[in-house]
C-alpha cells in the first residue's frame, strides 16, 4: 500500500493514502501532474497534509515539522499535490519516488492507444470489384484500431442523384457489420456525402 497515487490520463493523476487497517486506499486529492516537485527547503508552505514513508496519512502539520520527520527518516518532503488545501507533501525518496513515477508514466502511455482516422474515397459509378477493394483496405483499417471515414464523392450531374446512391454506403457498412459499426451515419457535406466507421466493441 505504499503506492499512494495512480495516472487517470496523460495529465492527471489521482492520490490515495492507505489505511493500514482495512488495508484499501482512500481517497485523498486529484489534480495535473507536475513536472518539477518541490522537496525539503523549496516548499515554502506553512503547513502541509503529511503522507508517510508506508502511505499512512499523517494528518496536517506545519511544514518544518514535516521535514523533521523525513529528516529522521532518512529521506525527503516531497511536494506531490501543490494546488490541495493544505498542499499534500510525501515522506519519502526523492530518487525513487520519481523513477517510480517515471516508469507508472510509462506504463499509462503504453495502454494510451492513438486512434487514426484513414479515408476511404469512392464514387457513385463504383464497380462490384473496386468496391470490394476499398472494403477489405477498411477492414484492414478497422482491424487495427482505426476509425475509417468513407466519401461518397460527387461530380458534375451526379449531384442530382446523390439520394439515390446513398446505398452505396449503407452497403459498405453492411459488408463491415461483422467488425463495425457506424459511428456517424451517412451526411452530404458539399459536394460529398460521408460516414464514420468505428470497430465494434
Amino acid at each position: 500500500m505504499a503506492d499512494i497515487y495512480e495516472r487517470v490520463d496523460s495529465e492527471a493523476v489521482r492520490f490515495f493514502c492507505a489505511d493500514k487497517q482495512s488495508q484499501k486506499k482512500v481517497f485523498l486529492w486529484e489534480g495535473k501532474t507536475i513536472s518539477d516537485l518541490f522537496i525539503n527547503e523549496q516548499i515554502r508552505d506553512r503547513e502541509v497534509r503529511v503522507i508517510g514513508v508506508d502511505g499512512e496519512q499523517l494528518g496536517v502539520m506545519p511544514t518544518r515539522d514535516a521535514m523533521k520527520l523525513a529528516e529522521e527518516a532518512g529521506v525527503d518532503l516531497v511536494k506531490i499535490a501543490p494546488t490541495a488545501k493544505p498542499p499534500v507533501c510525501k515522506i519519502v525518496d526523492y530518487g525513487k519516488f520519481k523513477y517510480e513515477q517515471a516508469r507508472k508514466d510509462k506504463e499509462a502511455k503504453k495502454k494510451q492507444k492513438i486512434v487514426e482516422i484513414k479515408e476511404i474515397r469512392l464514387s457513385p459509378n463504383i464497380d462490384t470489384n473496386d468496391l470490394n477493394t476499398k472494403v477489405n483496405a477498411a477492414r484492414k483499417f478497422i482491424s487495427k484500431g482505426d476509425r475509417v471515414k468513407v466519401t461518397l464523392r460527387f461530380r458534375g450531374r451526379e449531384m442530382a442523384h446523390m439520394n439515390t446512391t446513398k446505398h452505396i454506403l449503407d452497403d459498405f457498412a453492411q459488408a463491415l457489420s461483422d467488425i463495425a459499426v457506424m459511428d456517424k451515419a451517412p451526411k452530404v457535406e458539399g459536394r460529398s456525402m460521408t460516414m464514420f466507421l468505428a470497430e465494434k466493441r
